[in-house]
């Protein structure tokens, strides 16, 4: 590690202050000291290392809070659930991190991963094993047997993929004791599912409230916090209401529950990337209308709350959900900043707070990272261009010139191009049935050219 001086560049110091022209002195992998002071003691020392930053924005590197590096842009559940191997996904996972520094993200929440391997990851990152960002992590998300978000491809008992169901209240306490002895950083809970005979009501809260105190008893005794993914309004309030920590999506809240997040400061990650990539881009791939305007509502029925949670004090953390194929690593950890501005009325320096100060909650180094200021670890990106201008400057890794970490500048080559894995993904035979539409189209078929044939999409 060696001391460093950064010059000439525009400072965002992630606080939500304006940017300003200033220097920035790191020492032992703190920084020391900002402008003039960082200029004057600078000029005391021979041995410094400059980087100049000419051009470019100064500011903490970004923080995502909800990215599933074990998942390796899976097309599906059942992808995840049945087609992954531990220890492959675990250096898949390694893999995949390094196109993290490159988007500039220096730290990441992690909520649950299969074989419980980021835990392993963060361990391996932690030790300089392997380079990636920061990582804090749960292990199994915890459901009941009523099932998570896949319905019945989750088994009754037992692992499947990320989840462990708990069927009663001692398996709860066993479990919730069992992840925090192999070095789980949160419990993460399911606290809604969806029930595939009653999928048109969407989330159902799964859980009574006593159970979701238990949990949080549990683990607070233990000096562990409890984050849960939660839609709809009965699931944040009895989450706000058991003692949760921390929240993702907090999507379709009404009065009582937005009444106990506020009461509380409860912060939240709407991680909703996922669905604002699907709204602007889902008829590149060809999703289904229907389910676009399914995934804008539940943004735009969130904008009244969400904005009335920001206005009120209510944290607001960034999490790009990545893991999916429409969220793949690398490419969208900029962009919830973008959703807030675009929904939730935020400012860009707003929402450049929100991915750094705030989201450093996530990692559970609130105070330590993401702000630019003395006495913080100097997790620093240098980005050409006003960030503050133009957010999506951060969705190209050409524009990432430096990513460091306590002080320590990252290796920002592209990994190497990867081969296919053989079993890795689930086998498909094509988007749509192949009716007869399909394969003759409009003009002469054998058989007959009669008409009527109907494009059926395979959904």
């Amino acid at each position: 590690m060696s001391d460093l001086i950064i010059v000439n560049g525009r400072v965002i110091d992630g606080t939500g202050a304006a940017p300003v022209m200033a220097s920035v002195l790191v020492e032992d992998g703190k920084i020391t000291a900002i402008g003039a002071e960082a200029d004057s003691l600078a000029a005391q020392r021979t041995d410094l290392r400059r980087i100049d930053a000419a051009g470019q924005t100064v500011m903490p590197g970004l923080i995502d809070t909800h990215c599933h590096l074990s998942f390796d842009d899976a097309g599906s559940n059942a992808e995840i659930f049945f087609q992954r191997r531990n220890a492959l996904s675990a250096l898949v996972a390694g893999y995949n991190a390094r196109k993290l520094l490159r988007a500039g993200v220096t730290g990441l929440l992690d909520p649950d991963s299969t074989f419980e391997n980021m835990i392993d990851l963060r361990d391996a990152i932690d030790a300089g094993i392997t380079e990636g960002p920061r990582m804090s992590c749960g292990a199994y998300a915890l459901i009941t047997g009523v099932g998570g978000t896949a319905g019945r491809l989750i088994a009754d008992e037992g692992v499947t993929g990320y989840y462990m169901p708990v069927n009663s209240r001692d398996e709860i306490v066993r479990e919730v004791r069992r992840q925090i002895k192999h070095g789980a950083d949160w419990i993460k809970v399911h606290v809604t599912g969806i029930i595939p005979r009653q999928a048109h009501r969407g989330e159902m809260c799964v859980w009574t409230l006593d159970e979701l105190k238990l949990i949080c008893d549990t683990a607070h005794e233990l000096m562990t916090p409890v984050m849960g993914h939660c839609r709809g309004a009965e699931a944040t309030r009895r989450a706000a209401l058991a003692g949760f920590d921390f929240i993702f999506h907090a999507t379709g809240m009404d009065e009582a529950a937005l009444v106990e997040v506020v009461d509380r400061k409860m912060p939240i990650a709407p991680a909703l990337t996922f669905q604002a990539n699907m709204v602007d881009f889902g008829h590149r791939i060809g999703t289904a209308p229907e389910l676009i305007r399914m995934f804008e509502r539940e943004i735009t029925d969130s904008i009244e709350t969400m904005t009335a949670a920001h206005k009120a004090g209510v944290p607001l953390l960034t999490g790009s959900e990545s893991g999916f194929a429409l969220v793949p690593y690398g490419d969208w950890h900029y962009r919830e900043m973008e959703v807030f501005v675009k929904y939730f009325g935020l400012t860009p320096l707003e929402a450049i707070q929100c991915a750094t100060q705030k989201s450093a909650f996530g990692i559970r180094m609130a105070g330590e990272t993401g702000v630019i200021a003395p006495g913080y670890r100097a997790d620093i990106i240098c980005v050409r261009g006003k960030v503050e201008e133009n957010l999506a400057l951060l969705g190209d890794p050409a524009n990432i010139v430096t990513v460091m970490i306590d002080g320590v500048e990252k290796d920002l080559t592209a990994p190497p191009a990867r081969k296919s894995i053989s079993g890795w993904r689930l086998a498909s035979i094509g988007e749509r049935r192949l009716t007869r539409e399909v394969a003759f189209g409009d003009g002469e078929r054998p058989g007959g050219a009669g008409t009527g044939f109907q494009v059926e999409e395979l959904h």
